[in-house]
């Protein structure tokens, strides 16, 4: 088991920062890839970016790509998606995932344990 907390989120102005974390804890060493997703109302969850928990090799949905930075501090089993430029489009409940085992970092249905998310509201 694996249990995921995410923090950070908030109300920010069109072209704001804002930074979230998500910290794992729990059966960590398994840890193959974390992600992150997001939901907006309406919408179907949409992958936003992943690292390989071990070689830290990061993915980036395009919509996000240049603009968000996804990083982790393994000594911290945490996770950090650090947001730039955000535009009233990135409004949505923001997810953490944790995946074991080398599957697709960009369907939801590969991940095993999942936070309980946070709002980003993005103000125009």
């Amino acid at each position: 088991q694996v249990q995921l907390v995410e923090s950070g989120g908030g109300l920010v102005q069109t072209g704001g920062p804002l930074r979230l974390s998500c910290a794992a804890s729990g059966r960590t060493f398994s840890i193959y890839t974390m992600g992150w997703f997001r939901q907006a109302p309406g919408k179907e969850r949409e992958f936003v970016a992943a690292i390989r928990w071990i070689a830290a090799t990061t993915y980036y949905a395009d919509s996000v790509q240049g603009r968000f930075t996804i990083s982790r501090d393994n000594a911290k089993n945490t996770v950090y998606l650090q947001m730039n430029s955000l535009k009233p489009e990135d409004t949505a409940v923001y997810f953490c995932a944790a995946q074991f085992g080398y599957r697709s970092h960009i369907d939801p249905r590969a991940y095993d344990y999942w936070g309980q998310g946070t709002q980003v509201t993005v103000s125009s």
